[in-house]
């Protein structure tokens, strides 16, 4: 066998390997969405402790209103939501007051300003919400997040098990059509979520991260790892939170009932910059993970293996593998086990995101300045470091 056969035989079974992951992440759907059915429904119903939800706010986002509104409209007895924004100049807050003065019987409160203990202004303020909240149960969610009725019950109900230290979601899109938000949003279901579904398979049914969108512990757990204060200069609080507390040994739940991220209107420049973001969200914090992805590439690899092939039958396994085991992936996960609607719309998009999202990846290996709302930092050993203002 020549050097070149060997690299091309090689070649060749590593370009099979996206084709495993593509079966494990349906298995992992098959078995994460059967949850759904068979818990109890006395569970959720019965078991209703009252719990503080905590939004730190940095202006304005895409139906920003509809967004805090679900909060309200939950189905649940007792519960408060806690509004942190930076300053009094803050546009969220005529839309906080409007929500007080639309939903009297809700325990709604807006805090102002909260101590610098560190780079990561989010988490600056879960410090304060935190110290504040009522409840021993926190769930803190984005503010871009919109809910269910249901959300609530979902997210307590796991803290019957007191093995269990955390809670946290998947989460679809809702775009307003743009093609750069769609192009960006339907990788919430079809390529973020199998992969995390693959986590929690591996994991023994647990992950040992949590997700930004929606994080529910308990001030009990968050005190054994040292509070948000602990986490305040960290790039990855969302993992750091996660990690460590399934690190004492507790069980991190992730929830059947996904929740939704509503994306602004984009620009390709501007999703491109978004996803890179969350790409060196990866790579700072599971870098092996990070690298891992390249086995994830479904659609490059059938493109290495097409190249590579020397007859019609190998031509014809890569194209049927990819088609086929790519969008069973995306409708198992996303249509079906998700129930998001823009993956059904859109799935002809599927081939053009996954160009896009390994640009994206490839792109994150480069020196990169992360850039939050109007701040602009860099990472060094998995911390934020501000970067002074600009000369102007």
């Amino acid at each position: 066998m020549t050097g070149w056969t060997a690299v091309r035989e090689a070649l060749l079974l590593l370009a099979l390997a996206p084709f495993a992951y593509y079966l494990l992440a349906i298995f992992a759907a098959g078995r994460f969405f059967r949850k759904r059915v068979s818990i109890p429904s006395d569970v959720a119903s019965e078991f209703t402790p009252p719990v503080s939800i905590l939004k730190p706010i940095r202006g304005l986002d895409r139906e920003t209103c509809e967004n805090y509104a679900s909060f309200c409209l939950q189905d649940y007895p007792a519960f408060e939501i806690l509004f942190c924004v930076s300053d009094d100049s803050d546009p969220a807050i005529p839309v906080i007051e409007k929500l007080i003065r639309d939903f009297p019987k809700r325990g709604i409160r807006l805090l102002i300003g909260s101590e610098p203990l560190g780079a990561s202004d989010k988490v600056n303020k879960l410090c304060r919400m935190v110290r504040e909240a009522k409840h021993d149960i926190v769930i803190v969610s984005d503010s871009d997040v919109r809910v269910d009725p249901g959300f609530l019950r979902a997210v307590a109900a796991p803290f019957r098990d007191p093995k269990v230290g955390g809670v946290t979601c998947l989460y679809r899109g809702l775009t307003d059509g743009s093609f750069a938000a769609d192009l960006e949003a339907i990788g919430n279901s079809t390529d973020f979520a199998p992969g995390v579904l693959v986590a929690w398979l591996l994991g023994g049914r647990s992950l040992n991260f949590m997700l930004g969108a929606v994080m529910a512990t308990t001030k009990k757990h968050l005190a054994e790892i040292g509070g948000f204060e602990s986490l305040v200069d960290y790039f990855c609080d969302d993992y750091e939170l996660g990690n460590r507390i399934a690190a004492r040994g507790y069980r991190i739940e992730l929830s059947c009932f996904p929740v939704d991220i509503v994306y602004p209107r984009e620009t390709i420049g501007s999703a491109f910059r978004h996803q890179v973001r969350w790409n060196l969200s990866i790579r700072y914090s599971r870098f092996w993970g990070h690298l891992g992805l390249i086995f994830t590439q479904g659609l490059v690899w059938s493109l290495v293996g097409l190249f590579l092939a020397r007859s019609w039958p190998a031509v014809f396994a890569f194209t049927a593998g990819y088609s086929l085991l790519r969008y069973e992936v995306a409708l198992s996960v996303g249509a079906r086990g998700m129930e998001d609607k823009l993956v059904r719309r859109k799935l002809q998009m599927l081939p053009l995101r996954d160009a896009f999202a390994f640009v994206v990846w490839l792109a994150s290996f480069f020196p990169q300045r992360i850039h939050w709302r109007d701040r602009e930092f860099y990472v060094s050993e998995k911390r934020l470091i501000p970067m002074p203002p600009r000369q102007s």
